[in-house]
């Protein structure tokens, strides 16, 4: 599964914690009033936000100063938040939110506050499901985040080597809080499964039998050594430090969270989805609403799945005498180089996609010692205010082919994840919505970009349709058992028997489709549900414009709304930059 490394936030920030003291009067003086008050709200609700741990703060902003932001003491922020808290910050964010008339908005301002209110109103869902929430998942968990984000800590002044190294020692309190959390999960019966317990184990003990060989001690002296304003002495002296802190804090801490695990082996009393637990159903209700942006109910995701699936099958079915197999092998790839293959995708987004700014990037590997743990590749957000820089990680190990790795860096890459971060923060959006977190438009527009990359690729037109329908196809499969575990009632039988009707049968391959989605609950629908949302809007236009639509335009007025629930990407997409000609 390719994911997206998005920047790290304390489980406890699923909401905003922003608290306002403002009145309740609604404003409703003239329009340039409004926007002005309105602006200055939604830059202090960002402030706020990005300060409330080092993490957010660090990989969202490079220069906090120039929002006014002061250094704080170093903290990865704390997991266990209430309820009463979480429900009191919406209550109180959602009446700063009413003081103004939306009709008196630019339209850029209107956009801001129909996501805000969405965004409030989902969140103010979901605090009674707050238990439900896991902050080890084994595909995207802190246990797997921590060690990345330390190891990408950006250095540049000797103040960012101090910082860092506060934060290598609060590593312990946070994990420390996570473990409360877990442990409030278990005394509610909501704890996950010994065989999810035993996967994020071993992604912790993979992490502590590093030894020596842990990343944490490479990559910093790679970061301290590009300190040109540091002596050898000072840069020896943080290097003692660092190995410290890793010995002394960080693998410690790890070693604490495996113990404390393994002690609640056996409480997890429900080995099978979300919809076994008491409130499980309604909870996966509201998560596929939220993963993915789609107004459509849980149903109707299923419909609409098997109405795309049936539509790829149709169209594989037409391409006579040729295998995936034998068009994998046949396809003439620019080289096995990825940095090759990334500049063939950009130079490939140009004839489709609206041009975007001129940056820089960077593929990295995943440590080997963590192949096997993490996902095939993903990208790393840069600060909001220094998008220059981007880093592409991939895992090796998962690359079956020279296809493989050309589609996922389209995915990472062009036009996917690095190009559409860019492009939307060259529309110099509200800092606001660059933070907020709707993966079905993200993840969505990356997967509907890895799809179109077949077409991209040096493949005949056969064999980039039968690849391309197969590849949308296998992630209907997914998406399809992600619903039927979560919201159905599927067992693990029930689960081998939907796949071997699809000829998967290999059981090992059957096992860990299995504990990848029940130990990340709506994973898959974000990625292909927000496909879809997307495949959808473009066919909806081709019937409406004819002859008359143009895929750049449509892409351009999509990118222009940015990351938002998909009603909100339709109405402005549609109503506003469409509308007003936006090539």
């Amino acid at each position: 599964m390719v994911k997206r490394f998005r920047s790290y936030a304390a489980f406890a920030l699923l909401f905003l914690v922003v608290l306002f003291t403002t009145g309740c009067e609604k404003i409703t003086s003239d329009s340039g009033h409004s926007n002005q008050d309105f602006e200055k709200l939604t830059r202090e609700l960002f402030c706020r936000e990005v300060s409330s741990n080092t993490i957010s703060l660090h990989y969202t902003l490079q220069n906090p100063e120039e929002y006014g932001i002061k250094a704080q003491q170093a903290s990865f922020g704390n997991c266990d938040v209430s309820q009463t808290a979480q429900k009191t910050v919406i209550e109180n964010e959602s009446a700063a939110l009413d003081r103004f008339s939306k009709e008196n908005l630019s339209v850029e301002n209107k956009l801001t506050y129909d996501v805000l209110r969405y965004y409030l109103d989902m969140a103010d869902k979901g605090v009674s499901y707050c238990l439900y929430e896991e902050p080890l998942s084994p595909v995207n968990g802190a246990q797997t985040q921590i060690p990345l984000l330390l190891s990408e800590y950006r250095l540049q002044e000797t103040e960012d080597v101090k910082t860092y190294l506060q934060l290598m020692e609060s590593v312990p309190a946070y994990l420390e809080s996570v473990e409360v959390f877990e442990k409030k999960k278990a005394a509610a019966g909501l704890l996950m499964s010994d065989a999810i317990l035993g996967m994020v184990v071993d992604q912790c003990e993979a992490f502590v039998n590093m030894k020596e060989n842990n990343y944490l001690y490479a990559t910093f002296v790679e970061r301290l050594n590009a300190m040109e304003q540091l002596d050898g002495q000072e840069k020896d002296a943080y290097i003692r430090d660092n190995a410290k802190a890793v010995a002394e804090y960080v693998l410690p801490a790890y070693d604490k969270l495996i113990a404390e695990l393994k002690s609640m082996m056996g409480k997890g009393t429900n080995k099978n989805g979300l919809c076994y637990f008491p409130e499980g159903k309604s909870y996966y209700e509201w998560l596929a609403v939220k993963q993915t942006g789609s107004s459509k109910t849980v149903t109707q995701m299923q419909e609409a799945t098997k109405a795309q699936m049936l539509s790829d099958l149709e169209d594989m079915e037409k391409i006579l005498g040729l295998g995936t197999d034998q068009a994998k092998e046949t396809a003439a790839l620019p080289g096995d180089n990825p940095v090759t293959m990334l500049n063939d995708l950009e130079k490939n987004t140009e004839k489709y996609f609206p041009k975007a700014p001129a940056v820089t990037s960077r593929i990295k590997y995943v440590p080997t010692a963590l192949e096997e743990h993490m996902s095939p590749a993903f990208y790393m957000i840069p600060t909001i205010d220094n998008v220059t820089e981007n880093i592409i990680y991939v895992n090796k190990s998962q690359m079956q082919n020279n296809l493989m790795l050309y589609t996922t860096l389209a995915h990472e890459g062009y036009p996917g994840h690095l190009y559409q971060t860019m492009y939307y923060s060259n529309q110099n959006p509200s800092p606001i919505r660059q933070i907020l977190d709707f993966g079905g438009y993200v993840e969505g527009w990356a997967t509907y970009s890895e799809m179109m990359s077949y077409y991209f690729a040096p493949l005949t037109s056969e064999q980039a349709v039968l690849l391309q329908k197969n590849s949308s196809f296998i992630l209907g499969l997914y998406a399809l058992a992600d619903m039927g575990i979560h919201y159905d009632g599927w067992t693990f039988y029930d689960t081998t028997q939907f796949f071997a009707g699809y000829g998967i049968k290999d059981a090992d391959a059957l096992e860990s489709i299995w504990n990848l989605i029940i130990g990340d609950p709506g994973n898959y629908l974000k990625y292909y549900i927000g496909y879809l949302e997307f495949l959808e809007m473009k066919k909806d236009l081709m019937e409406k414009q004819g002859d008359d639509f143009s895929q750049k335009a449509y892409h351009e007025a999509v990118l222009k709304v940015g990351p938002a629930p998909f009603s909100i990407v339709k109405e402005y997409a549609v109503n506003y930059y469409l509308k007003e000609g936006v090539l």
